[in-house]
């Protein structure tokens, strides 16, 4: 009889369940589900760095996740499933009531976006980042050594002072504020009161300041300086974290009915989508784990022994136990990948969107097949002619910052630019510009952790354009001048989530013996050219040179 790990990946606009065999590591079956409200653009206002997503968009798209798995899975196969473990982006925060309950659930808080999950890419709170970051380095102890050195907007504290200080009817209600990886997993098995919560080492190490160095969080005193709105928060955190190949309890009767899954099946503790991600990659010292989508996350792992006292610099965090047991888990990233790509399609899509149907002579249903059809190809047309264009020929430089900077050194009121543009500048020769921007702001956090003592010999690359693009792909590697493993798995963060549901529910005894038999195994490798390579280096000078330029506050 076969045994199965469920693993679910709460991404940017969607949640995947995959159910894998826990014996042979096939991937017997997966479903994906949109949130409803997040498709509909409710809550958000981009023009304001505003995204936030409703936790009910969460909890529906879990029930309608799992019928459609059931449904693609063979007969009985929910009877078999022997332990559950979920990802999801951060930090990706909300406040909860005394109950543990966030407030968007709530009749009186149901439509108001400061109570709902404020997203990973939401940058509202770039002032109180700041804030965060100075009171850090004026007090005695440092307490973001181990996270960089400074605090991003796109984190925990800094979003939720943003919404203490802009909405003092969320400010009433909240005790506390819980990250989407603990929360989901606390809806789960019954743990959501404050009494019973316990938070996974990922979330905390990475996103709020936790470390062992100083026995859990920060001082209340720390956090009042900042702001006496954040007077007794921290107290409400229990320390007590703990890594994702642990048992945080079962599957309640509810949750079991719903889900159409046997009552009390263990569920392992949460933790952010590209840390299990780097998992299903078989990541270990020496190579870094890129999970690259609309924008990138970077992981590695190193020895304690290797590491030593050293903090690294610019980074989102090296903490013990965040990735796999046993091992330091540092993290990097950028904040717009993917992302910078389609806002240029975006930008090229205006006059067919908005011009084409004022003119078209056919009729609306011929010209919105036909807008969708060139929205389709765009980018895949555009990947054909910019891949033809020789190397550095265009001389245009471009920064990969249109959503800020995650690493290295974060700052997210930083903005991309583009320069050398000229009256021959095409279409073709921007958006190549723009892909080796996003490649050499890679290459920055590649060569951040190499200075900083942490060695990258090789790189894996899971995640959706890494098998959408060879033009990308091969890019990168030139740039980055070293291999780069593609995973053949087509959902490699549910994948790592159910590689520790296998462990949580005893079907392997560690994650080491889980990944042997489960983990992805690669589907395509991109070897640099020496030739694009060597052109590379002199480009990625002019690129450093226009960051420091827009780093200065000149534009």
């Amino acid at each position: 009889m076969s045994r199965y790990a469920l693993g679910l990946d709460y991404g940017t606009d969607s949640v995947r369940a995959l159910l894998v065999d826990t014996a042979t590591g096939q991937e017997v079956a997966s479903h994906l589900v949109l949130y409803p409200r997040w498709t509909e653009g409710l809550y958000c206002q981009p023009g304001k760095d505003q995204f936030r997503q409703h936790p009910q968009d969460y909890l529906d798209s879990l029930q309608l996740v799992l019928t459609g798995l059931w449904q693609n899975a063979p007969a009985g196969s929910a009877d078999n499933v022997v332990g559950i473990s979920i990802d999801t982006t951060g930090s990706t925060p909300v406040a909860v009531n005394e109950q543990g309950n966030p407030l968007a659930l709530t009749p009186e808080f149901s439509d108001n976006p400061n109570a709902m999950f404020v997203l990973w890419k939401d940058h509202t709170a770039i002032k109180e980042a700041a804030e965060i970051t100075a009171a850090a380095n004026a007090a005695s102890v440092n307490y973001l050594k181990h996270m960089g050195g400074i605090y991003s907007s796109e984190w925990y504290w800094a979003k939720a002072l943003h919404v203490l200080r802009q909405d003092p009817e969320v400010r009433d209600a909240a005790y506390s504020w819980v990250e989407h990886c603990d929360w989901l997993t606390a809806e789960l098995t019954a743990t959501t009161h404050p009494d019973k919560f316990v938070m996974g080492r990922c979330a905390a190490g990475h996103k709020q300041m936790w470390n062992a160095e100083w026995d859990g969080f920060p001082p209340n005193s720390f956090f009042t300086s900042i702001d006496p709105l954040l007077d007794g928060l921290v107290d409400t955190l229990n320390p007590n974290t703990q890594p994702a190949d642990q048992v945080a309890g079962q599957l309640t009767a509810d949750w079991a009915k719903r889900l159409g899954l046997p009552t009390g099946i263990p569920v392992g503790y949460g933790a952010f989508d590209c840390h299990m991600g780097a998992v299903a990659a078989s990541v270990k010292p020496g190579v870094l784990t890129k999970v690259m989508g609309t924008s990138t996350c970077d992981i590695t792992v190193t020895s304690k022994q290797q590491l030593g006292e050293r903090c690294v610099k610019g980074i989102c965090g090296q903490v013990d136990g965040s990735v796999l047991p046993g091992m330091i888990g540092l993290e990097a990233g950028q904040s717009a990948f993917g992302d910078l790509y389609a806002w240029f399609k975006n930008v090229l899509m205006w006059p067919v969107q908005q011009v084409l149907p004022s003119i078209a002579s056919q009729d609306p249903s011929s010209t919105n097949q036909l807008v969708e059809q060139i929205e389709q190809r765009i980018l895949v047309e555009l990947s054909y002619a910019a891949q033809a264009v020789p190397v550095g020929s265009s001389r245009i430089t471009a920064l990969d910052w249109v959503n800020g900077r995650r690493t290295p050194d974060a700052d997210q009121s930083v903005s991309m630019a583009i320069s050398g543009l000229k009256m021959g500048s095409e279409a073709p020769h921007i958006f190549r510009a723009l892909v080796e921007a996003t490649a050499f702001g890679s290459r920055a956090i590649t060569e951040r952790f190499r200075d900083e003592g942490v060695p990258v010999e090789s790189v894996v690359v899971i995640g959706g354009i890494s098998k959408k693009s060879d033009f990308v792909m091969q890019t990168c590697a030139d740039v980055w001048n070293c291999p780069i493993d593609v995973l053949e798995s087509e959902q490699s963060c549910a994948l790592g989530a159910a590689i520790f549901a296998a462990v949580v529910g005893g079907a392997h005894a560690t994650v080491a013996e889980a990944q042997a038999v489960m983990a992805s195994p690669v589907y395509k490798t991109y070897l640099p050219n020496p030739e694009h390579a060597a052109l590379y280096d002199s480009l990625y000078k002019r690129y450093l040179s226009l960051g420091d330029y827009v780093n200065g506050g000149a534009v």
